[in-house]
């Protein structure tokens, strides 16, 4: 296919990093818009999905690499504008989502992202935009986490830390439609939620120790990180189960169980996003967004992510969000 372009204008809208720290760095600006280069596309946002590398990277300047001019941002939904050379899965018109560049810079915060063409996927029809772009970095990290990590099988226990969070929710769905028995941990207040996602066993962390109620576990996933987390699920873990950690590249010590540990980075992955895709036609898997924000308001919606208290996922919008 030859490259497209449609008549855009050469700047757009983009919050941008002033510089490393609070939440105040993030201004509105006018940048250069970005053109697809080969294998690339140029997507037109219409929602950007927020996640705690988002607020860490913000905040440190998280693994680097940036532009002069920062854009922060990966998880996107939006419409094809243009096509670069040899690009042939889409065309202009097309909806899409995707997690692209990570965690390189993607800049996802503005009007205009563009990303190698298979760092996307279509969206699917049962999502709008706003629940589409609060998908991909939690949900492919729930995904690589579980089924390629992991290995999930049907029949298996397994424990979701953080169960009602941005990765927790994902994952909680993504377990039962792979017929796994689910616990998860969260405050009682959510449990609930939790229920209606699927779990079949919700614990409250602010009232028991899951290392003493829980056993028999066959793969752990620790969305939360604190408090020992990691070490602690040892304890409940099967002999050959695994446990994934999120939060921290911290090694957990090894066992004399044959238990597999590691510590998982999400990459952007197009079979990742047909799978994610596939459970969301088919029913099984939802994306809950808890608050929506104007692209505006990013550094409102950092702090409301720093909180810690966000069920599901935040989202700021750019243009009509909903069509």
């Amino acid at each position: 296919m030859n490259d497209t372009s449609t008549a855009a204008p050469a700047t757009m809208r983009a919050i941008t990093a002033a510089g490393w720290g609070e939440p105040e760095v993030l201004t509105e600006t006018r940048v250069a818009r970005p053109e697809p280069g080969p294998t690339e596309i140029l997507v037109r946002v219409h929602a950007a999905g927020l996640n705690p590398v988002d607020w860490k990277s913000r905040a440190t300047g998280g693994f680097g690499g940036w532009a002069e001019q920062p854009v922060l941002g990966w998880d996107v939904s939006g419409v094809v504008e243009a096509v670069g050379l040899g690009v042939t899965l889409y065309a202009p018109g097309d909806e899409v989502f995707g997690m692209p560049r990570f965690p390189g810079q993607a800049g996802a915060y503005a009007e205009y992202v563009t990303g190698p063409a298979r760092h996307f996927a279509r969206k699917p029809a049962a999502l709008d935009h706003v629940r589409a772009a609060a998908l991909p970095l939690a949900g492919l990290t729930a995904w690589q986490s579980l089924v390629g990590t992991a290995e999930l099988r049907a029949g298996q226990r397994v424990l979701v830390h953080a169960a009602a969070g941005g990765v927790g929710h994902l994952a909680v769905q993504i377990a039962k439609a792979r017929g796994a028995y689910v616990i998860g941990t969260a405050s009682a207040a959510k449990h609930d939620f939790l229920r209606t996602l699927g779990v079949d066993e919700p614990i409250d962390y602010t009232a028991a120790d899951f290392a003493e109620t829980v056993r028999d576990v066959d793969v752990v996933l620790d969305c939360y990180g604190g408090d020992d987390y990691g070490t602690r699920s040892l304890a409940v873990l099967r002999e050959g189960g695994t446990l994934v950690t999120l939060p921290s590249p911290d090694a957990v010590p090894a066992t004399e169980r044959g238990i597999r540990t590691g510590f998982t980075l999400v990459e952007p992955d197009y079979a990742g996003l047909l799978g994610l895709a596939e459970l969301v036609e088919t029913g099984r898997l939802r994306p809950e967004v808890e608050t929506v924000l104007p692209l505006e308001e990013a550094a409102k919606a950092h702090r409301l992510g720093e909180s810690g208290r966000t069920r599901g996922k935040i989202v700021l919008t750019v243009g009509d969000a909903d069509a």
